[in-house]
């Protein structure tokens, strides 16, 4: 299995002879940011920050190996320096090629690359929103902070978005950063609503705050946590002192989302509340940290007010919209770090999401599984009836004997087929081993045994059980070098990973 700790550690890459990227490996994607299919086919000198030192063209002319200090551009623009060394690989054809092998400096870069191995540099596939992200260190030498984004797939083809903001510099705010998203993942995976998260959250910084873990204030953090529906349209979100989101509507027109005010993560004693808001499809939601709105000598009331002027403006993407904001909002030597979340809201609608209210008799089980097939084969996924009959059968039976109505079905199709079950009651259920004589207690371990991943999340009104089979996907076939590469340049290919 590839080690992604090593990641950074381990860029590499393959540059044809005619000066172009052939290979680009995921330890490159993690120290520059880009992803393969940004820079294969682009002149390796766009990577460059600066020019090379005479030493390596001397090298290059004469097809001989050369290593040496090396100042590269990230996604983002900002200069990365790098110890490089390049290889000459001679093809069948006689042309010259070279492997090239960077890493972080010690003393410079590791902070850095560990800072990128913390954030989101591979964004999941989710069908909910398209979203462009960025963080800017306020050092770049230093190139490390407490600033992050994340974005995770939650069940019913919804996505929670975070951004957040731990007080300080340095490797111990990265490190302290890095603990709280990867708490924030593992309550999320209980798709916990935004407001008992936090709550959830709070109480694990306090724990470490009494334990001695951590002092109080080196652990202060603020935090923004959406979940955003694809099906309803609606998103709820809390904060814990963070500042408010914008959300610029179909129609251009820019606002704020008001919401109730938390305080911070580690004080303790005051509740979160959750506000919901329904966003129109094509909507951008803009979430960001006080880096980008406050500097010296701007507040943070003038700094919202221009970023909702720059967002009023066009932009041809939402890449293009991150960079207006950075241009536009950020001096040349900021001083604070900076984390950017632009996302453009999806809309799954009729031809993608069915839904049935059911009664609470046995008989209606068939009627189900009727239903479901008939569905299955006018979207034309007549492979999947066989397991999604049996999977509604389980949930369905399960409703009916151990919980309350309403009973609803509903199926989504995108990226996954999920099928979920609705009830009125809270108990949620548990999957057990049924021994050699029981006639029943298989349901849900069966459930699990066809459905690529299962669970509940609760509801205002009780509670749905979910199972989600994973759709094939088209992939594009993988680039390779031309014929006659060494073994180097094969091996640079192959450690590509799927983006």
């Amino acid at each position: 299995m590839y080690d992604h700790t090593l990641a950074a550690e381990n860029a590499a890459a393959a540059v044809d002879a005619r000066g172009v990227v052939a290979a680009w490996s995921r330890g490159a994607r993690l120290l520059l940011g880009y992803e393969p299919v940004e820079v294969i086919g682009r002149p390796a000198t766009d990577l460059l920050a600066a020019r090379l030192p005479d030493s390596a063209w001397r090298s290059l002319s004469q097809q001989e190996p050369w290593a040496g200090r090396v100042a590269l551009r990230d996604r983002d623009g900002h200069t990365i320096e790098a110890d490089v060394r390049a290889y000459p690989l001679v093809g069948a054809d006689d042309h010259v090629g070279w492997f090239i092998h960077a890493a972080p400096p010690e003393t410079d870069g590791a902070d850095l690359a560990l800072q990128r191995r913390l954030l989101l540099y591979h964004r999941p596939a989710q069908p909910a929103v398209d979203a462009a992200m960025r963080y800017l260190p306020a050092d770049p030498r230093a190139g490390v902070g407490g600033d992050w984004f994340d974005a995770i797939p939650l069940s019913g083809a919804r996505v929670a978005l975070v951004v957040g903001d731990v007080v300080g510099h340095g490797i111990h705010a990265s490190a302290t950063m890095g603990q709280l998203r990867s708490e924030i993942r593992a309550l999320a995976d209980v798709d916990l609503p935004p407001d008992e998260l936090l709550t959830h959250l709070d109480d694990l910084v306090l724990e470490e705050i009494e334990e001695g873990i951590e002092s109080s204030g080196e652990v202060g953090a603020t935090c923004l946590y959406a979940v955003y529906d694809p099906v309803s349209r609606h998103c709820t979100l809390a904060s814990a002192g963070h500042p408010a989101p914008a959300a610029v509507m179909p129609d251009g027109s820019v606002d704020f989302i008001q919401l109730a005010p938390g305080p911070p993560l580690g004080v303790g004693g005051l509740p979160f509340e959750a506000t919901d808001v329904r966003l129109p499809e094509g909507s951008l939601l803009v979430l960001y940290t006080d880096g980008l709105v406050e500097a010296h000598g701007r507040d943070i009331d003038s700094g919202m007010q221009e970023l909702a002027h720059v967002l009023a403006g066009p932009a041809p993407s939402l890449e293009a919209v991150c960079d207006n904001l950075i241009t536009a909002l950020l001096p040349e030597h900021p001083d604070d770090d900076v984390a950017l979340v632009v996302a453009r809201t999806n809309a799954l609608g009729p031809s993608h999401v069915v839904t049935w209210d059911l009664p609470a008799a046995p008989v209606i089980v068939a009627d189900a599984r009727r239903r479901v097939a008939d569905q299955l084969t006018t979207w034309g996924m007549h492979d999947a009836v066989p397991i999604t009959e049996l999977i509604v059968s389980e949930l369905v039976t399960n409703a009916i004997r151990y919980a309350e109505a309403p009973i609803q079905l509903r199926l989504i199709r995108d990226t996954a087929l999920i099928c979920e079950v609705s009830d009125a009651s809270s108990t949620s259920p548990h999957a057990r081993r049924a021994r050699v004589l029981d006639e029943g207690g298989r349901g849900l371990f069966l459930v699990g045994q066809l459905a690529e991943r299962w669970g509940t999340r609760h509801t205002p009104t009780g509670k749905t059980i979910w199972a989600e089979q994973l759709r094939p996907l088209s992939r594009p076939r993988p680039q390779r070098l031309p014929a006659g590469r060494p073994h180097a340049a094969d091996h640079v290919v192959g450690s590509r990973q799927p983006a």
